[in-house]
């Protein structure tokens, strides 16, 4: 069996911009932009009360942890497990990968649109058959080139970030000045009335929580973070540029979309092409080969983004097997460190999932809302778990070195991590409202007694993993926590020729004494 290392890289080889492109690509998608412009011009007040509210709290606090000494592996369980225990920490990063696994495929959906306008090939947005026999190839094709390892997964984020991301949005914001200065009218008012939504509405509040979740998953690329050259200077610059980049592409891209289509006709798989149409067509016909580029490199951004993601919680998964917490088949890794046969089931399930949504995809299906809904509620107590973490190490254990601190204020550090563990709750709690779309009757009575249901089993799915599996494989007397790992994940061989991979001395977790090197 290799040996098992972790996505945290003894080559140093990730570069500031690699590592920013990888988080990029995991949070930034232009193809959020429909979903955005559904709100009007309130967007704008979404997007940053989101911001401020929930992702710069989540940004800043994963950039402390993570540059916390030897907490730089394994991302939230390495976190969540040193502040609240082992268990904690998997049922973490369980729920993290739990959920890309069904998000894994709507991304793919909305490859498939663009593909099939550029195409002209309606059936393989509209043919169950045809459409689930898409998601499989891209999905697989990802698959096996993450076999590679991080080097490759960081070339795919920079394609994918320059050309399926900047491109597409600086083009789009400039068609939208050229809009508003040639006498184009939007379609929804853009004065400061419509900025403020009503948020005495029920409706309102759930829209806010779409908005909240469109920035999740920047904690995810943390475990991508000591591969970088210089961790503890570029990870909090790189968490920082993202998220002010993120609030104004955001902005700039769903205002631009709310301008020129018609909310009833706008599609949230295929919204943004529309939005290019529209500017387009502003200027003259004959023009819509421009639409079919821009199709194309935002299909390539999608694809960056799914490739990140194959792997991005993967890693965290794969320290907690390290650590006895799978089975060793599924710890076991390639010459390029990469735990392929965890991917390999990995790609089970999401065919499950693809088949599941692809054939379970009605509008009134309640089996289909209640997945993507139990996904997000999984993710959202991933995040419940991580706040109380980061607040754990705030108030006991500040005294650990780190090389990025929100504030030297504690104070400061809490506010801000009460108010991001607030409307993560809130979102908990708003996203078992049943969806408008439902219809028939007892659907919402069927789609709430199926997702409490579900919730309950799978949110004790991880304990029970962790149950057994350390029954089966025990800690050290008075040890609450593993140390992480770290070594090469291109497995090089060290210079001594004895082929087998060090492993660098790192911080011994809280309350257990330091190893010797």
């Amino acid at each position: 069996m290799k040996s098992v290392v972790s996505a945290a890289s003894g080559n140093k080889h990730l570069t500031l911009f690699g590592f920013f492109a990888i988080t990029a690509s995991m949070v930034m998608t232009v193809y959020e932009y429909p979903t955005f412009a559904s709100s009007g011009f309130s967007l704008v007040f979404f997007l940053i009360l989101g911001g401020v509210l929930w992702f710069l709290p989540v940004a800043l606090s994963a950039a402390e942890m993570a540059t916390v000494k030897g907490w730089d592996t394994g991302g939230v369980y390495t976190w969540s497990g040193n502040m609240l225990g082992e268990k904690w920490g998997f049922a973490n990063i369980f729920f993290q990968w739990f959920q890309i696994t069904v998000g894994f495929v709507t991304m793919i959906y909305f490859i498939l649109g663009a593909l099939s306008y550029v195409l002209n090939w309606d059936a393989l947005n509209s043919n169950p058959v045809i459409k689930f026999i898409g998601v499989l190839v891209i999905f697989w094709a990802l698959t096996f080139s993450q076999f590679k390892g991080t080097k490759f997964t960081a070339k795919i984020s920079k394609i994918g970030f320059i050309f399926g991301i900047m491109i597409p949005a600086i083009v789009l914001f400039a068609l939208a000045i050229g809009f508003f200065t040639t006498g184009g009218k939007s379609l929804v008012p853009l004065d400061a009335k419509a900025l403020i939504p009503d948020f005495t509405k029920l409706d309102t509040l759930v829209v806010f929580v779409s908005f909240i979740l469109a920035y999740a998953g920047i904690e995810a690329s943390a475990t991508h973070a000591n591969e970088m050259k210089n961790v503890k200077k570029d990870y909090p610059v790189a968490i920082i540029i993202l998220v002010i980049l993120a609030i104004v592409l955001n902005t700039i891209g769903g205002t631009s979309i709310a301008a020129v289509v018609p909310e009833s006709q706008l599609g949230l798989s295929t919204g943004v092409i529309q939005g290019f149409e529209g500017l387009v067509h502003h200027f003259g016909s004959g023009m819509d080969w421009i639409v079919s580029i821009i199709a194309v490199l935002i299909a390539v951004g999608v694809i960056a983004e799914v490739s990140a993601w194959v792997v991005g919680p993967s890693w965290g998964m794969l320290e907690a097997g390290k650590n006895g917490l799978l089975p060793k088949k599924l710890s076991e890794t390639n010459k390029h460190g990469v735990p392929t046969k965890f991917l390999l089931l990995q790609g089970v399930i999401v065919t499950i999932w693809a088949a599941v949504l692809t054939f379970g995809g009605g509008g009134s299906n309640v089996s289909f809302f209640t997945a993507i809904s139990l996904t997000v509620i999984i993710y959202i107590v991933g995040y419940i778990i991580f706040f109380l973490a980061y607040i754990k190490l705030v108030r006991k254990h500040d005294d650990l070195p780190r090389a990025f601190e929100i504030s030297k204020k504690k104070p400061v550090k809490l506010i801000m991590a009460v108010i991001g563990l607030a409307v993560s709750i809130f979102a908990l709690v708003i996203s078992f409202v049943p969806p408008s779309q439902l219809t028939g009757q007892n659907a919402a009575a069927d789609y709430l007694t199926i997702l409490i249901i579900s919730f309950a089993v799978v949110i004790f799915i991880p304990f029970i993993i962790y149950h057994f599996m350390r029954k089966k494989n025990p800690l050290p007397p008075g040890v609450k926590m593993p140390q992480t790992h770290e070594a090469s994940a291109e497995n090089a061989a060290p210079a001594d020729g004895s082929g087998s991979t060090r492993t660098a001395p790192h911080a011994a977790p809280v309350g257990q004494k330091p190893k010797e090197p």
